[in-house]
């Protein structure tokens, strides 16, 4: 057995199963989940439909790259949301479709890493696990960059020391983060990319929920923004991850795309070749109908918003929470300690969220997440009103 899976720390749906184990629910109240950031608005009929009308492809094999114009949907997406200039981002070079982001963060590490030379996956700090699984399987070492309030919870890059840098080989971000919702600022980004050049490390912008924002008159800027900014059409030494699951509410088609450094993506075909991993054809074809589209995209991010309003509207009295700046999560500071708090918030009013703590790591007795929680708004604007009442009643009888 590879020896490395024993470094594999368990997940926090796992700890939390652990956590709730043997608990009594208050068995009156139905159960609200706000912990898994599964997206519960209906998946576009239109996308259903080309699925189903393109079954006859279940008898095709096929390719890693994918159909040409999958791949030139994605380049002119990219174009329309990102400001990228036409013809920038070859199709041919610049982007390969991936089944999810989840599949592609993890493999993309195993590409990209040079075993043996100590080298380190840097990541926000609380993360996405799979950053910190695919930087132990690669034979890496995962470093974390803490994101605490006093920064607008995102790491300060100022304050790293040039030795993280040089260590570095790639270095993950996540915008809008996971769990804190925070966006990493376009001038962060130019710096960052100026930095990977000095240092000579990647950087993966994991981007699945970036079409989760508020305002629609000012769509948040991505790692492809600041190559456009840049004048960077080589995009070199970047690479950005997005996904059809959140922007479209079609998380078991696991359809996204890889996008950038020509380069990098090259070398990554050949492993996802052997990897055996291509995107079914009528997923594909499905996938194109998805991305050509922006009608729905709109109309989920409403749905949200509208959850977010009353949402906080309720919770804002009692808990210290704030609107994020997008994604679908609430990061509030509960004041206590934060696995007390979820087992006695499942125990009262069976409702489940995540442990902060959980999807943190300590590091130098300082564990970003602690006394935090996660609430996922992805059920029913009803259910996350009732969940918001029912955490407020826990919290004023507490």
């Amino acid at each position: 057995m590879n020896d490395a899976l024993n470094l594999l720390q368990p997940y926090p749906f796992e700890k939390l199963r652990t956590l709730l184990a043997g608990a009594r629910h208050a068995g009156q109240l139905r159960h609200i989940a706000l912990s898994i950031g599964e997206p519960k608005h209906p998946s576009p009929a239109f996308v259903a439909q080309a699925l189903c009308d393109n079954l006859e492809q279940l008898a095709v094999y096929p390719t890693t790259a994918g159909l040409p114009a999958l791949r030139e949907a994605i380049a002119h997406w990219c174009e329309r949301r990102f400001g990228v200039a036409p013809g920038w981002l070859d199709p041919n070079r610049h982007v390969l479709p991936v089944n999810g982001t989840r599949e592609a963060l993890f493999s993309f590490v195993q590409t990209v890493v040079q075993r043996g030379q100590n080298g380190w996956v840097v990541s926000p700090n609380p993360f996405y696990q799979i950053y910190e699984g695919a930087a132990v399987l690669a034979g890496a070492e995962p470093h974390y960059l803490p994101c605490l309030e006093s920064h607008g919870f995102n790491p300060d890059f100022d304050a790293v020391p040039a030795e993280v840098w040089r260590r570095c080989q790639v270095l993950f971000l996540c915008s809008p983060g996971n769990p804190t919702g925070a966006l990493v600022p376009l001038a962060t980004l130019k710096k960052l990319i100026g930095l990977a050049d000095e240092y000579d490390f990647v950087i993966a912008a994991d981007e699945c929920y970036s079409e989760l924002y508020f305002d629609e008159a000012s769509p948040p800027p991505g790692l492809l923004s600041a190559c456009a900014a840049l004048g960077r059409s080589d995009f070199k030494r970047c690479v950005v991850f997005h996904s059809l699951s959140k922007r479209s509410n079609l998380p078991g088609l696991r359809s996204g795309f890889v996008a950038g450094d020509a380069d990098i993506l090259k070398a990554y075909l050949v492993y996802r070749t052997y990897h055996g991993c291509a995107m079914p054809v009528q997923t594909q074809l499905a996938s194109i109908a998805a991305w050509n589209d922006e009608a729905h995209v709109r109309e989920n991010r409403a749905l949200y918003r509208a959850k977010f309003d009353a949402v906080l509207d309720i919770l804002t009295p009692v808990l210290d929470v704030h609107r994020p700046d997008g994604g679908f999560y609430l990061w509030p500071n509960v004041g206590r300690d934060d696995t007390r708090f979820c087992r006695e918030l499942f125990e009262q009013q069976h409702v489940t969220v995540v442990p902060g703590s959980y999807l943190s790591r300590e590091v130098d007795g300082l564990n970003p997440g602690a006394g935090r929680v996660r609430m996922a708004l992805v059920a029913p604007l009803a259910e996350c009103v009732e969940a918001a009442q029912r955490i407020r009643r826990f919290v004023e009888h507490a």
